[in-house]
């Protein structure tokens, strides 16, 4: 069964013959928004059950879209946060991703800004590499581009999507080795993404993140991970009480090829390992457990199929 991600929006009268669907349908709710009356149901749901979902939602005027980027985690890597370098792209790109399904975090370096001194230190490096995908903003001028991508890049394992000043086929010209995506024509500007021309880049940075997560998503559907990440973060909230009393939007956030669980690591990272997911199999047995370099948080990291011969 190939769980594909959806998002559901529609008053929240009768919203619960939707969420008990998804459900019954082998499904499941990666996160809830309740506005006013309206609900907003991020999913990943059977791709052969999408068109009945459509159908149960219409008598109850609720829509089903597709959402490619539900259950990822993108970090925004802005080479500064200063009023004078990246601050209306980084904001921008950030939301437009988060409407798409995606958890996006900023990541603003400490030294980004100038050829001379520009760099990683080992925590960006790290908390970069947390996530799913890395999209990198630069500036307007090639040389600066071309100079600081081999320094700013190093360590990363995670993909990168470069967006920066000069058109796309510039940027495929100067960085060697390729990186994964490339957007052109974004770079630094002091205003708004408000017209439907700057609107338009904004699609075509989604649909660039889109395209490169989705053949990470073929690497990994050859290796299957040993557990999904999506039914891991229902057992974690069933199991863990402590879960429902985080004041986090997202207290556990859905991965790729894991879960950021926004608990602190040295309380409960050993409850973790011992939680059972089925027939005496525990989180421990397919899956590392490390602190994350975000704050306190515990990140799982679910290990594939060839590691463990378990697939739950």
């Amino acid at each position: 069964m190939t769980l594909v991600p959806i998002t559901y929006k529609g008053g929240i009268y009768q919203h619960d013959i939707v969420t008990d669907l998804i459900e019954d349908l082998g499904g499941y709710i990666i996160q809830k928004h309740v506005i006013a009356a309206e609900v907003v149901l991020q999913c990943f749901v059977p791709r052969d059950d999408i068109e009945l979902i459509r159908q149960i939602s219409k008598p109850l005027f609720g829509e089903v879209t597709d959402t490619p980027l539900v259950g990822t985690e993108i970090a925004i890597v802005s080479m500064s946060l200063e009023i004078h370098h990246l601050p209306h792209p980084s904001c921008d790109i950030a939301e437009y991703v988060r409407r798409i399904g995606a958890k996006s975090n900023m990541v603003s370096l400490a030294r980004g800004p100038g050829k001379r001194i520009a760099g990683l230190n080992d925590e960006e490096r790290d908390v970069i590499n947390e996530h799913d995908i890395a999209v990198y903003l630069m500036g307007n001028f090639e040389t600066c581009i071309e100079y600081k991508m081999p320094t700013l890049r190093r360590g990363i394992e995670v993909p990168i999507v470069l967006c920066g000043g000069p058109d796309k086929e510039t940027l495929k010209k100067i960085i060697d080795p390729p990186v994964d995506g490339y957007v052109g024509n974004v770079g630094r500007f002091m205003r708004r993404t408000k017209e439907a021309d700057e609107i338009g880049k904004l699609d075509e940075i989604v649909d660039e993140i889109t395209r490169v997560l989705e053949k990470k998503r073929e690497e990994i559907q050859k290796d299957p991970l040993s557990v999904s990440p999506a039914r891991l973060m229902g057992l974690i909230k069933e199991k863990v009480p402590a879960i429902h009393a985080v004041t986090s939007p997202t207290p556990l956030t859905v991965q790729m090829a894991g879960l950021r669980v926004k608990l602190p690591y040295d309380t409960f990272a050993r409850d973790l390992r011992q939680l059972e997911i089925e027939d005496g199999i525990k989180l421990g047995d397919i899956s590392e457990i490390v602190p994350s370099r975000m704050r306190d948080y515990i990140l799982v990291k679910i290990l594939p199929f060839s590691e463990t011969n378990t697939v739950i």
